[in-house]
């Protein structure tokens, strides 16, 4: 009797991390189980939030692209990452693998209208990053400010963080974004830990939020 093949899953190329993942957040199993998304994870060693989103160190491409390999070979239907900063490598790990890739949220910019991009760190997303997910050029960014809970404690790697600061700390970079940018339609979250603020946003902001679980759930459904 032949063995049944294995259902597909979404793959996950994770950062190397220990913060507080809560519900939303991508690397918290919840976040796609509750959607009816299989899900698998594989951590990329030594792929530290400041080495991907401050040193933007290309010595980690490979790693990527043996994990994006060694997921396919495990049976993963579709693969994303942990990082929306991880957008410029979307046309190398597309090439490399044959499923679909959606690396970052950053990557639905061109799907929605007059969209506004809330970033971890405004300073370190790049033109050359933008472009890989091409966003539309003109689109305003808006980073969380430095230093904030939210921003030290995910850089830092740190093992704990107050999650109701870090919603406010995300809140009131989304308002600072619509304050600047009225004519924001659609506020989409870079940063693949800001999902468990989303509902925080629209209702503080009045606008549609998209992040990369949204996106995420929304291709996996397509593709069945």
């Amino acid at each position: 009797m032949n063995a049944q093949p294995l259902a597909p899953f979404l793959g996950v190329l994770m950062l190397d991390t220990q913060f507080p993942r809560p519900p939303g957040d991508i690397g918290n199993p919840q976040t796609f189980e509750r959607a009816g998304v299989p899900v698998r994870y594989l951590t990329v060693k030594g792929a530290s939030p400041q080495r991907i989103v401050k040193e933007a160190d290309p010595s980690l491409l490979q790693p990527f692209i043996d994990a994006a390999h060694a997921l396919v070979a495990a049976g993963a239907g579709m693969l994303t990452t942990s990082c929306g900063f991880l957008a410029v490598y979307q046309a190398v790990l597309a090439q490399a693998v044959p499923v679909p890739v959606l690396t970052s949220s950053l990557l639905q910019c061109r799907w929605h209208p007059r969209p506004g991009v809330l970033t971890f760190d405004a300073a370190s997303l790049s033109p050359a990053i933008l472009r890989a997910a091409q966003v539309p050029e003109g689109t305003p960014v808006q980073g969380v400010a430095p230093g904030c809970e939210f921003h030290t404690r995910i850089l830092g790697n740190a093992r704990q963080m107050d999650l109701a600061l870090a919603q406010r700390d995300v809140v009131a970079a989304a308002l600072a974004l619509v304050e600047v940018h009225p004519e924001v339609r659609t506020i989409v979250l870079e940063c693949t830990n800001m999902p468990p603020y989303r509902q925080a946003v629209a209702e503080a902001t009045g606008r549609e939020v998209q992040d990369i679980e949204t996106m995420l759930v929304a291709a996996w459904r397509e593709r069945a």
